[in-house]
């Protein structure tokens, strides 16, 4: 059975003080018996510093990005071995923000995937179609786009060490959620396109699902047969809103 994976993207917010007070109500709440895994990704000048506040609570530490390369004059990137240096077992991979906002094509991710699967990180592959997209009806082809660019890089079998997130773009920050119906149906269409690999992959791999994730919908999400937890925003933000989520994922 797979073990639920709930995400907390902080994005570019927080301070010191707030991202102390932050974690140390997430330790104060977190059974680390709980069938349940408990992720937060921090920006990056903070990594260090909640490594060190996280130290012996179970709770795991991730980028929001990576370059695809690993060292040298690249201005502002920041490598995988310096995520493995901070204390991160995850990083996410193609977050829509950085496919939309700073041009991150579907190679430029398979890379960077590639990247983190080869230096022993964990990547979280995000996936997701925009509102026109879905408008027009095209949201399998995207996400089978997305997904495929991957898959024809790396191979099914590394997909054993990752996990996918879809998020729908256009409930991202929005206040819009996927029904758990829309939901389940794309991710039972990813697992499906797994499966066209290898069966065994695709029973394996955790699919989460990210777009307004919050409190009063996350028990009717994560009772869906192929919603493995959630990769939550700004939810993540606040201890009540993310540990309640934490707790409606444990099975």
């Amino acid at each position: 059975m797979r073990v639920p994976l709930i995400a907390g993207n902080w994005k570019m917010n927080g301070r010191r003080e707030d991202i102390r007070a932050l974690v140390a109500g997430i330790r104060e709440r977190f059974n680390a018996g709980a069938r349940v895994e408990l992720l937060v990704l921090p920006s990056f000048p903070y990594l260090d510093f909640v490594a060190s506040t996280l130290e012996g609570s179970g709770i795991d530490l991730g980028g929001q990005d990576l370059s695809e390369r690993d060292d040298g004059a690249f201005t502002g990137d920041v490598s995988a071995g310096m995520l493995l240096d901070c204390g991160c077992r995850y990083v996410l991979a193609g977050h829509s923000e950085r496919r939309t906002l700073h041009g991150e094509d579907d190679q430029t991710v398979a890379a960077k995937f590639e990247t983190a699967l080869r230096a022993g990180l964990k990547p979280v592959l995000c996936v997701g179609e925009l509102l026109e997209e879905r408008d027009q009806g095209r949201t399998e082809e995207v996400v089978r786009r997305q997904l495929g660019a991957v898959v024809d890089r790396v191979g099914i079998a590394a997909l054993a060490d990752a996990v996918v997130a879809y998020e729908p773009v256009w409930a991202i920050g929005t206040g819009r959620t996927a029904s758990p119906e829309q939901a389940q149906s794309v991710h039972a269409f990813i697992r499906s396109q797994l499966a066209d690999e290898s069966a065994t992959i695709a029973g394996q791999v955790r699919i989460l699902y990210g777009g307004s994730v919050k409190p009063d919908n996350a028990v009717d999400l994560f009772a869906c047969d192929d919603i493995d937890g959630g990769l939550i925003g700004g939810a993540s933000l606040q201890v009540d809103s993310f540990m309640a989520i934490a707790e409606a994922a444990c099975p």
